[in-house]
Parts: C-alpha cells; sequence; structure tokens
C-alpha cells in the first residue's frame, strides 16, 4: 500500500475546497485574531513560569466552540471529529501529527469563558467587526423572543416551590452532587401553537397551550442586514416588555423604527417585516440545533450566545459572498 505524504494531504484539502469547505469560508472571511485581547483577559492565563503543560492557543480553541456550534456536537463527538476530519484540523490549523484537545479540555475552556462572563464581549467584537466592514445598522430594528428547550427537571412540589421563592430546597443542600445537577434558573411556561385543523377542513377557534421548560432568547435585528445586534437571555418564564429597559433596542440604529410582537408593546405589530427575525430563530433551531444541554442560567447565556455569534458569522459570509459576485 502507498504511503500517504503531505502531498496527499494537500492534494485532498485542495479538493475539498473545491467542493466547497464552509470552514474554510470561514477563516477567509472573519479575522479570529481580533478576538484573542477578549479571550486572553477572560481566561488570564498564568505565564508558564512555574512550569506544567502550556494550554491550547485560546484563539484555536475558541475556533473549536464555532465548530462545535455550527454542528451541533458534543464535546466528545468534536474530539472525535476533529480527529477524523481533514476540513475541521485545516480551519484549526493542526497538522495530523499535532496534539487535539481532549473533550475535557474544550469543557473547562468553555467553563472558564462561561464564568468569565466574556460571551458578550466576543459578541461585541464580532459586532465591531461588522461596522468596520460597512455593515452598520440601518432601516429600523426588528425585535422577537424563542424559546430554547432545556433538560426537564423532575421535582416535587415542595421543591417547584422553594426554586419559585429563590430557595434551595433543604433535601438538596446536602446533596451536593444533586444540587449540581438540578437547574434553578430554568422555569416553565405555555407555548402557544396554532391548532390543527379538523377533518372537515375546519380550523379550531383556540390555539394549543403547551407546557414548556427552559429559557428564552430575545433579539434584535437591524432590518437591512438582518445582524443581530442585541441580545438577551431569560428564564422561559420572563416578560418580554421588560427587556426592553435592559438594553434590547439598539440606539445606534439610523433609523428610529421598532417592529416588534405585542409582548414587547410596539404599536407596529406584527408583519411581514417582522417575520425576517422569525427566519433567524428558525436556522438557529434547525441548522445549528439550539437547546440548553447544560444547568443553569450562566451556562445557557453562553449557549445562546455563541449561537448568536455564529449566525452572524454565517449572515456575515453569506453577504460577503454576494458583494463579491455582484
Amino acid at each position: 500500500m502507498k504511503q500517504r505524504g503531505f502531498f496527499d494531504v494537500d492534494e485532498r484539502l485542495a479538493r475539498l475546497s473545491g467542493l466547497g469547505d464552509q470552514l474554510e469560508a470561514f477563516s477567509r472571511t472573519v479575522d479570529f485574531e481580533a478576538f484573542r485581547p477578549d479571550l486572553d483577559r477572560a481566561l488570564a492565563y498564568a505565564d508558564g513560569s512555574k512550569g506544567g503543560r502550556p494550554p491550547f492557543d485560546p484563539v484555536l480553541m475558541f475556533k473549536i466552540l464555532v465548530i462545535q456550534t455550527l454542528n451541533n456536537l458534543s464535546n466528545e463527538r468534536t474530539e472525535y471529529l476533529i480527529n477524523d476530519r481533514l476540513s475541521f484540523m485545516h480551519f484549526l490549523g493542526l497538522a495530523l501529527s499535532d496534539r487535539v484537545p481532549d473533550a475535557k479540555t474544550v469543557w473547562l475552556f468553555r467553563e472558564r469563558l462561561t464564568h468569565a462572563g466574556a460571551i458578550q464581549k466576543l459578541f461585541e467584537r464580532f459586532d465591531a467587526i461588522l461596522r468596520n466592514a460597512g455593515y452598520l445598522p440601518m432601516s429600523g430594528q426588528i425585535l422577537d423572543a424563542t424559546l430554547v428547550a432545556a433538560p426537564k427537571q423532575r421535582n416535587t412540589n415542595g421543591e417547584k416551590a422553594d426554586l419559585r421563592a429563590g430557595r434551595i430546597s433543604e433535601d438538596w443542600q446536602d446533596k451536593p452532587a444533586k444540587l449540581s445537577h438540578k437547574d434553578r434558573h430554568a422555569r416553565w411556561t405555555l407555548k402557544f401553537t396554532k391548532a390543527k385543523r379538523h377533518d372537515d377542513g375546519k380550523i379550531p377557534a383556540t390555539d394549543l397551550a403547551i407546557p414548556f421548560s427552559g429559557y428564552k432568547s430575545h433579539i434584535s435585528i437591524d432590518r437591512k442586514f438582518r445582524f443581530i445586534r442585541k441580545w438577551k437571555t431569560t428564564d422561559a418564564a420572563a416578560s418580554d416588555g421588560a427587556r426592553l429597559r435592559e438594553g434590547l433596542l439598539d440606539k445606534t440604529n439610523t433609523a428610529s423604527s421598532v417592529w416588534a410582537d405585542t409582548a414587547y408593546r410596539s404599536n407596529a405589530g406584527k408583519s411581514v417585516i417582522r417575520s425576517r427575525v422569525e427566519h433567524v430563530f428558525a436556522y438557529q433551531k434547525s441548522q445549528t440545533g439550539l437547546f440548553v444541554r447544560t444547568i443553569g442560567i450562566t451556562r445557557a447565556i453562553m449557549r445562546i450566545g455563541l449561537a448568536n455569534i455564529v449566525y452572524n458569522m454565517r449572515r456575515f459570509l453569506f453577504l460577503e459572498r454576494i458583494s463579491a459576485s455582484a
């Protein structure tokens, strides 16, 4: 059997490029080095003077989180596919002989960013890249929210009452392992959906109310380019309108028009224009499988924030490709 060499790998990569490697397009279009200052501040790695194995490059690790989000991968699946796929390794700048971060390393990296509250800074960094590229918030903004599912909690009535009151159940206090698996921030709400037509073709007069547990993603997109400009994450039962007082409106938009659901007390109501924001949620749920697998709102914010950054990256690639072909 012929032994594989570097030229064989280069030939395979060139072939992947010709077939339309999405990650290669990300590398060409997105300046990932721009995230390094924010990553370094959030991680605050030591200078290495005390010895020990040096950490993986933070930009490489951040790109792994992008891969995870794009493909809806677990940590274990991410480790496997980086080792398995040339396109992943090429995107990360890894050679076949290089050490690949394992699942625990990926988890620890995300945890450090999560507890440092870095996701908002990373989002703002990419928003600055978009503005510098000429994609300023224009033509007004569109607001909406979507429910994001989280693992259902099996709690007793007493435990539920404690959660609503902001207390930790006495039974959990003495069992730290059990407490670590209890999501004290996710909430139940009712998700309303259109009822199916009857067999005779008639439409039921009332919608269906389905119990739902998890979180809520609130976003504001600009009407011109449809980038997410502002976002918030709350529990599923939180009021939508209250987010307006928490900075969900983008005051830098060149137009004052706002399209929003009635929950935000907008006088614009539902319209064809407002439906554009629903396309954002549809992409996030169908293409990247937006779902909160973790425990607690801090990690939910990280998960949803990453989904918002990756959506903006995909949108950036799309607009740049259109501009180049015009």
